[in-house]
């Protein structure tokens, strides 16, 4: 059975992969997007700042 990796890799080598990892890749670029995820992260963290 193949590695939980390995199943990860295979998928992001397929098309729906790459299509997802653009879309990933165009969200961090957003300006608002990123400032909510690093956001959703200090909350996470614990962090206040």
């Amino acid at each position: 059975m193949a590695s939980l990796f390995s199943k990860i890799a295979a998928f992001a080598r397929s098309p729906q992969g790459r299509r997802v990892t653009d879309q990933v890749k165009n969200a961090a670029r957003d300006p608002r997007k990123r400032a909510k995820a690093q956001q959703m992260l200090r909350k996470f963290r614990g962090n206040k700042h």
